[in-house]
């Protein structure tokens, strides 16, 4: 089982769990919606309830995965700066699996510090030009959709 999944028993144990749900849910449901109509209780009910399950089904699914997406950033946050602090002076330091730390710090929304890690690496000397140029666009761009969405000026 460990080498299929690479994530933690207790992760293997929530989606092994939910699993298990499902399948009891699949089960059930018909067997339920014959109950209720025995009872009265309308098709077109029993139906809208599947629905409105799946929907909330599909919500948390979404938010554990973005949660759980998140950790991953601030894992790499974390480990990035792990790097910079051991050897500040080294360019290579600022990335993390191939991404940018300024890069990151962006895709968390957090613009002022990505600015100023941005600066820092644009300082060392081994920083390639089209790495600098393509970090600041992207600062920038942040900027523009931040002023946007504040209602200021394009």
């Amino acid at each position: 089982m460990r080498a299929l999944c690479s994530c933690s028993p207790e992760r293997r144990m929530n989606y092994a769990a939910t699993l298990a749900v499902l399948v009891v849910l699949a089960f059930c449901f018909p067997l339920t919606v014959r109950l209720g109509a025995g009872l009265g209780v309308s098709e077109t009910i029993s139906f809208s309830v599947l629905g409105a399950l799946s929907i909330f089904a599909l919500a948390t699914y979404l938010v554990r995965w973005q949660v759980g997406r998140h950790r991953v950033d601030l894992s790499r946050l974390e480990a990035a700066r792990a790097q910079i602090l051991a050897d500040p002076e080294n360019p290579r330091s600022y990335f993390v699996r191939g991404e940018h730390l300024g890069a990151l710090l962006l895709r968390l929304d957090r613009r002022r510090e990505a600015s100023e890690v941005i600066d820092r690496y644009a300082r060392l000397g081994g920083a390639r030009e089209s790495e600098i140029v393509a970090l600041r666009e992207a600062l920038s761009r942040a900027q523009r959709r931040q002023r946007r969405a504040q209602g200021g000026e394009v």
